[in-house]
């Protein structure tokens, strides 16, 4: 695996040249993110410091399109590849053969994954406030199940796993 300094180099040059797309695509080939079910890459408007929004688009079973700010590569990479990771569990989730269609489900597992890297081994750690932030994201979408559901009882052993990560950090 190339260092992260050495991918983080890269990413700038390619941020230079305006090459947003190819960078993203790039970042999926490294880290082994690839999934037959995305179509392709689109831009959207720059993100707030504040606020970076990647999304998934595209009906469950259909090819996808993940949307990427426009200046996504000015922000921690870290961040960015565990947000790049979380949408390309989406692009897998919305696949014909994987079909998980309740939303709360996807993005449960697509949080859980931000935590684990369970899915995608190679995604670095992230910062701990932004694994608190996964880690309370995941219960939001954990409590939308619904008490006491199929969905919840599906996942109470990683919601504990969560429970557990957020008392250690």
């Amino acid at each position: 695996m190339i260092a992260l300094s050495e991918i983080e180099k890269t990413i700038q040059g390619f941020a230079q040249l305006g090459l947003t797309i190819e960078a993203a695509h790039w970042l999926v080939k490294i880290y082994e993110l690839e999934q037959e079910n995305l179509l392709r890459f689109a831009l959207r408007e720059a993100a707030e410091p504040t606020f970076i929004l990647l999304t998934t688009n595209g009906e469950v079973g259909d090819k996808q399109i993940v949307i990427i700010p426009s200046n996504v590569f000015n922000f921690p990479l870290r961040l960015i590849l565990n947000l790049l990771a979380h949408e390309m569990l989406h692009v897998k989730q919305k696949s014909e053969k994987y079909k998980v269609e309740d939303k709360n489900e996807r993005e449960f597992q697509a949080y859980y994954e931000m935590l684990f890297h369970k899915e995608f081994p190679l995604i670095p750690i992230a910062s701990d406030f932004h694994k608190k932030h996964f880690a309370n994201k995941a219960f939001d979408y954990y409590n939308r199940m619904g008490e006491g559901s199929d969905l919840q009882i599906k996942y109470a052993k990683q919601k504990e796993e969560v429970e557990n990560l957020l008392k250690n950090l």
